[in-house]
């Protein structure tokens, strides 16, 4: 009697482990990951009748499930209770925004563990796809428009509009530009919504360039180890920050000298005055004006 009633807890125990184990991830299975849509730049010619255009709004990209939300990379966002009363529950594609030049606020609501109901007050999710419909995205922009607006007010549906010209295109950039927005998306008209990169989707920005001051360098590291891996560079209002894509490897064998001024590009500037998503272009030998290239 006393030997079965032993053998019968053993085998509890070993079915209770084996069931635990089923459950663990495996130490090689990625984090789960939205499936979303990523744009493309916008590089040469094309034919601007073929597309829808929005501003690009400078948010936090947010996914939701028709459950919960979600970072581009796979992180929950905690929100209050109320914020997502009203909101479908199919997947919806969008960005939490705070109004122009807000990201670093943005972010720093979202980053909390603990949601404010204060800051999530200002907040608003703005739609700009449904990534499970399987329509043309001009179909999906009109079920938009007719599903989701007046649902709830902290959920918009951003406003797409045709244009006839590359004229009427760089006007509408430049007004964006004039209110402090970031550039502008187009949206092919017949494009089905594709996780992962999509030629079909384009982002335009103003690019920027400017020069600056070598004052350091970091070291390379994985290929480029045992050559330079960014610049130091110091700004005219005297801020620095690290320069470290545009170059070939001969130019990080042999980087521009400590004192010389080099030219890079970028896109607009952080908060704090860095420029974003620099990149080199040349050592320059004569003085350097900033211009914008659009």
């Amino acid at each position: 009697m006393i030997r079965a009633l032993l053998l019968s807890i053993v085998l509890f125990y070993i079915t209770a482990l084996t069931a635990n184990e089923r459950t663990l991830p495996s130490v090689n299975e990625s984090p789960w990951r939205p499936p979303i849509q990523l744009a493309t730049e916008l590089k040469g010619p094309i034919d601007i009748t073929d597309y829808l255009v929005s501003e690009k709004f400078d948010g936090i990209r947010g996914y939701w499930t028709g459950v919960d939300f979600y970072t581009r990379s796979g992180k929950p966002i905690s929100v209050p209770t109320w914020f997502s009363e009203g909101f479908p529950a199919y997947p919806l594609d969008g960005e939490f925004w705070l109004g122009r030049g807000n990201f670093h606020k943005m972010l720093s609501v979202i980053k909390q563990t603990q949601a404010d109901p204060k800051k999530w007050q200002s907040v608003r999710f703005m739609v700009f796809d449904l990534p499970a419909s399987k329509a043309p995205f001009e179909e999906r922009y009109t079920r938009m428009l007719s599903s989701l607006t007046a649902r709830s007010p902290y959920l918009n549906v951003i406003s797409q509009v045709s244009v006839d010209s590359q004229v009427q295109l760089d006007t509408l950039l430049d007004e964006v530009l004039a209110k402090g927005g970031e550039g502008l998306m187009l949206h092919h008209k017949e494009a089905l919504y594709k996780v992962g990169r999509s030629s079909q989707i384009m982002k335009l920005k103003p690019l920027y360039t400017a020069s600056a001051k070598v004052v350091g360098y970091q070291a390379g590291k994985g290929r480029f180890k045992g050559m330079m891996g960014a610049l130091v560079l110091q700004l005219p209002t005297g801020q620095e920050f690290k320069l470290g894509t545009g170059f070939n490897d001969a130019q990080r064998s042999n980087p521009p000298k400590i004192g010389s001024q080099v030219s890079y590009e970028y896109r607009g500037l952080t908060h704090n005055g860095i420029p974003r998503f620099a990149s080199f272009i040349q050592e320059e030998t004569d003085k350097f004006h900033d211009k914008e290239h659009k």
